[in-house]
């Protein structure tokens, strides 16, 4: 009899021993994860409940949207659409003048969640982002559907600027897109590509200001290795366009035969969300 009890009550101490083992190791791996991981998305302040590298919910990533609707088919603009009328195949700054590159792309509009997502990679060194906005910049490089042997070069900072950093995003981005587009035959070359000149910000510049502050920012380091080749020129986000089109001016003068530009994000003067364009488009209004 004296046995049963001993062995209930051993059981119920060993019981309790693993239960106080097993809520230690939670509380050690919870206490890990407060110590090494932010308890909030980064982006819309809501409580992370999976271990990740990179601070942002799934939730906040999913509602990331690829451009939708009409754009520029060469630089990549938002058009404008009224009603069931045909937008134009070019914008109007395309129709006066043919940029020095072929074809210009971009994954969505920078803004809300993808413009905070870059923003914690370039200016908070969340590097983990990179992966993110690679695959994002994977479909955006899919839609040019470039055949042939293809030089890549990420536009480069200057090395204050990357000294600064620590990475140049562009890089860190498109080595990621690159791995999930193996049908491609790319070569990186971060090295082709030079900032020779530190910039002041484009912020706030007229469009001749901004052409003159980036004359003379580049130069390729190597004309050989784009003299007849094609490239493609990668950089995180497409504002005005005048830092893509001086680098592209600079390929195409060192030799480079076409020159393509993919990006994660674009600043598109027309873009509205699908709901709004759906309630312009009601009353003949385009957007």
């Amino acid at each position: 009899m004296q046995e049963s009890v001993d062995a209930v009550r051993f059981g119920s101490f060993a019981g309790r021993t693993l239960q106080s083992a097993v809520s230690g190791t939670r509380s050690l791996a919870e206490g890990l994860f407060a110590a090494f991981f932010p308890s909030d998305c980064r982006l819309c302040g809501s409580p992370l409940t999976n271990i990740s590298r990179l601070p942002v919910c799934p939730g906040c990533i999913q509602a990331i949207e690829p451009i939708a609707g009409a754009t520029c088919s060469r630089c990549g603009e938002s058009l404008l659409r009224i009603g069931d009328d045909a937008a134009p195949e070019l914008c109007g700054q395309c129709q006066g003048g043919r940029p020095a590159y072929e074809k210009a792309v971009a994954y969505g509009a920078y803004d809300g969640g993808l413009r905070e997502l870059i923003h914690l990679l370039k200016y908070e060194q969340v590097t983990p982002a990179a992966a993110v906005l690679g695959g994002m910049l994977a479909q955006a490089i899919a839609k040019l559907r470039l055949e042939g042997a293809i030089v890549v070069v990420p536009v480069p900072l200057h090395r204050s600027k990357r000294r600064q950093r620590g990475f140049n995003q562009s890089e860190l981005i498109v080595r990621t897109a690159l791995k999930k587009l193996p049908e491609l035959h790319a070569t990186l070359d971060p090295k082709v590509l030079e900032r020779v000149r530190a910039t002041v910000s484009q912020i706030g510049l007229t469009r001749p200001q901004r052409k003159e502050n980036l004359r003379g920012a580049f130069r390729v380091a190597h004309p050989s290795t784009v003299k007849g080749t094609s490239v493609l020129l990668v950089d995180d986000v497409f504002t005005t366009g005048t830092t893509i089109s001086e680098c592209a001016r600079v390929l195409r003068r060192a030799g480079a035969e076409h020159v393509w530009i993919a990006t994660v994000a674009r600043t598109l003067k027309n873009h509205s969300s699908p709901l709004q364009v759906e309630e312009l488009n009601a009353v003949g209004m385009g957007t």
